[in-house]
């Protein structure tokens, strides 16, 4: 829903939700912020998720929707307030009118984040499912995972290459899962 300021202080929705925007990378601090404000209620979902570095696999937050946030709150009389936070950039507008989000809309993100607000993001591997390997020897390479050896959190990758069947094993996080159709250059990770 979009409206102008003055349809807002006039008429303004209690169930509704404003996005505004933050700081790059800032999200969580703008959010902190607008929480001391007793009459603001923030939402910031963020997801959380395990990347591999050249130090090995590391935990990583960030944003869900990078660069905004969602926050309900009487504009007439705490707009300014909201604004000069720090962190936040501002309201985000299309124009003279600034954007409401209903209710609903907030609480179905809600139901999937919990009370911490953040969504895990799991990498975990099926049997039967597609990885692309992201590292190591066999860099590029597709692989169909047959088995999970979850202790260990590795696969063992069986290669069928020049008319001879190898045997490897891989580290799950340097499998990437993929959507598409198997390609030639398949190999078969039996874990």
């Amino acid at each position: 829903m979009l409206l102008t300021a003055s349809e807002i202080s006039s008429a303004q929705s209690v169930d509704s939700w404003f996005c505004l925007r933050a700081q790059p990378k800032r999200e969580h601090i703008a959010a902190a912020f607008l929480r001391q404000i007793s009459e603001v209620e923030v939402f910031c979902p963020r997801v959380r998720f395990r990347k591999s570095t050249k130090r090995g696999p590391v935990w990583f937050i960030e944003s869900m929707f990078p660069g905004y946030l969602f926050a309900r709150f009487d504009y007439g009389t705490l707009h300014r307030q909201i604004r000069e936070r720090p962190g936040v950039s501002g309201f985000v507008r299309f124009g003279e009118r600034l954007a409401l989000l209903p209710d609903a809309l907030i609480s179905e993100i809600r139901t999937n984040t919990g009370n911490d607000e953040v969504v895990e993001i799991s990498r975990s591997l099926e049997p039967g499912q597609e990885v692309e390997i992201t590292r190591g020897p066999f860099l590029g390479l597709t692989a169909l995972v047959t088995r999970i050896i979850t202790a260990r959190e590795r696969v063992e990758l069986l290669i069928d290459w020049m008319g001879r069947t190898l045997h490897a094993e891989a580290n799950i996080t340097d499998l990437e899962p993929l959507t598409g159709p198997r390609s030639a250059n398949t190999v078969v990770a039996v874990a």
